[in-house]
C-alpha cells in the first residue's frame, strides 16, 4: 500500500472517463485515486451505449481494457445516413472498408463499459477508488495541490484530473468559465429488438428535431437488438419518453420507416438534455480538465467519450517525457488538445443545429451537402477519416 494522503494522481469522477483515466495512470506506475460521489451501482442503471473508434480501442489495448471489453463489443462496419426531411429519403452509406481493414468502431452497452472497469480498478494496487466521495475544497497550486474529500481526507497530489462531468466542481473551483449552447432538444435513449439483422451498420435517420439514431448490439438468444438515441425538440421527447409502451412502439416504428423492420423497445427508456459546452481553458495550476468537464457535444457520430480519450492518451503520453503536474506538461497538454477539441465542438454544434431545423431551405442544403458527401469518393474517405480522428492527407 502507498501513503494515501500523497498521491501522483487523484482523477475527480468516476464516469467512464475518470474510470479509464485512473486505470491508464496506474497502469504507468503511478499512484492514484478515483472519487466519485455515486455508488458502485450507479452504472447499472446507464442505458446507453458507447461505440469506441479505432484510436480509443487501441489506447484502451495499451492499458489492458481491451481484453475486457472485446467479448462484448458489436462492430461498426458502416454508417448509414437517411435524410428524411427533404426529398426522397435514399441512403448514404459510409462504409469502414473504403479506408481501413477494421471497423469504424466497437459499441458496448455502458453497463458492460462500466462493469468492466470497475472489476479492472480493483485489482490494480496503486490505485485507490472510492465511491460515494465527494470532493469539497480544492486548493491548486503550482506544485502539489490539495484536495479534501468529505470521507475526511485530506491529499496531496501532483495532478489533479477534473473527470466529473459538465457541472465540474474542480472546474467551479479552478474559476474556469464555459462557453454553452442549449438546443431545447432532449435525448430519449432505449434498446430495440428488430426483424432484420443490422448488418454491424449504425443508421442515422434525420428529419427536423434531430436524428433518430441506432446502433448495433450483439444478438442475444437469436434476436436482433440495436441502441436507439432518438433526439428531437424537448416538449416532443418528454412526450415520448412518457407514452405507454405499445403508444411508444408505434411511434418509433414510424420514426424509424421501417429500416430494420418491425421495432419493439426491450426494457425501460432514459432522457437526457442535449447541449453543447467548451470550457475557456482545459489547465490550471497542477489541474488538467478532460471528458464533459471540458467539452459536451450532442451524441453525432460517437464523438463524445472518443475526444475524452484522446484528452486522456495525450495526458498519458506526455507524463512519460514531463514531469506529472508541472506547468510544462500541463501547458502542452492544453496546446496539442483545445484547438482540436473547439473544432469539434463547434462542427458538431453547427451539425445538429441543421439537423435540428425544419425549415425547408435548411433542409434542402442539408440534403445537398449530405449528397456532395457522400457522391464525391475522395471527399467521402476524407470525412471518414477526419471522423476517426485521423489526417485528412
Amino acid at each position: 500500500m502507498f501513503d494515501r494522503q500523497k498521491i501522483n494522481v487523484a482523477v475527480i469522477g468516476a464516469g467512464i472517463a475518470g474510470q479509464i483515466a485512473a486505470i491508464a495512470f496506474a497502469q504507468s506506475n503511478h499512484n492514484t485515486i478515483c472519487v466519485d460521489p455515486a455508488p458502485l451501482s450507479a452504472g447499472q442503471s446507464d442505458l446507453r451505449s458507447t461505440a469506441f473508434l479505432q484510436p480509443a480501442r487501441q489506447l484502451l489495448q495499451d492499458i489492458g481494457v481491451w481484453d475486457r471489453l472485446a467479448k462484448h463489443a458489436t462492430p461498426l462496419q458502416c454508417m448509414r445516413l437517411i435524410d428524411r426531411g427533404h426529398g426522397e429519403g435514399k441512403a448514404k452509406d459510409f462504409d469502414a472498408g473504403e479506408i481501413s481493414d477494421d471497423p469504424f468502431a466497437w459499441n458496448l452497452p455502458n453497463s458492460v463499459i462500466r462493469r468492466e472497469l470497475q472489476a479492472l480498478m480493483g485489482t490494480l494496487p496503486n490505485l485507490d477508488f472510492r465511491s460515494e466521495c465527494k470532493l469539497t475544497r480544492m486548493l491548486p497550486r503550482t506544485r502539489a495541490s490539495i484536495i479534501g474529500l468529505s470521507d475526511g481526507s485530506s491529499i496531496e497530489t501532483n495532478l489533479i484530473i477534473a473527470a466529473d462531468g459538465r457541472n465540474s466542481k474542480v472546474r467551479e473551483f479552478a474559476e474556469i468559465d464555459t462557453k454553452t449552447t442549449k438546443f431545447d432538444q432532449m435525448a430519449v435513449v432505449f434498446v430495440v429488438q428488430h426483424q432484420t439483422p443490422h448488418l454491424n451498420s449504425s443508421i442515422e435517420i434525420h428529419r427536423s428535431g434531430g436524428p433518430f439514431t441506432l446502433v448495433p448490439l450483439p444478438i442475444v438468444d437469436g434476436v436482433h437488438r440495436s441502441a436507439v438515441v432518438w433526439m428531437d425538440a424537448t416538449h416532443k421527447a418528454r412526450a415520448y419518453y412518457e407514452m405507454p409502451s405499445s403508444a411508444f412502439n408505434d411511434a418509433i416504428n414510424e420514426r424509424a420507416g421501417g429500416v430494420l423492420g418491425q421495432l419493439e423497445l426491450v426494457g425501460d427508456r432514459a432522457i437526457w438534455p442535449i447541449i453543447a459546452q467548451l470550457a475557456e481553458r482545459i489547465i490550471a495550476p497542477s489541474t488538467a480538465i478532460i471528458a464533459e468537464a471540458a467539452h459536451v457535444v450532442p451524441p453525432i457520430g460517437a464523438q463524445g467519450l472518443n475526444m475524452s480519450l484522446a484528452d486522456i492518451e495525450t495526458l498519458v503520453s506526455l507524463a512519460k517525457t514531463h514531469e506529472v503536474g508541472s506547468v510544462d506538461m500541463l501547458q502542452a497538454y492544453e496546446k496539442a488538445r483545445y484547438s482540436d477539441i473547439k473544432r469539434r465542438v463547434e462542427g458538431v454544434t453547427l451539425l445538429n443545429k441543421a439537423s435540428i431545423s425544419g425549415q425547408p431551405i435548411v433542409q434542402a442544403a442539408r440534403s445537398a451537402g449530405l449528397n456532395l458527401l457522400h457522391g464525391v469518393r475522395p471527399i467521402r474517405q476524407t470525412l471518414m477519416r477526419m471522423g476517426l480522428g485521423q489526417s485528412s492527407d
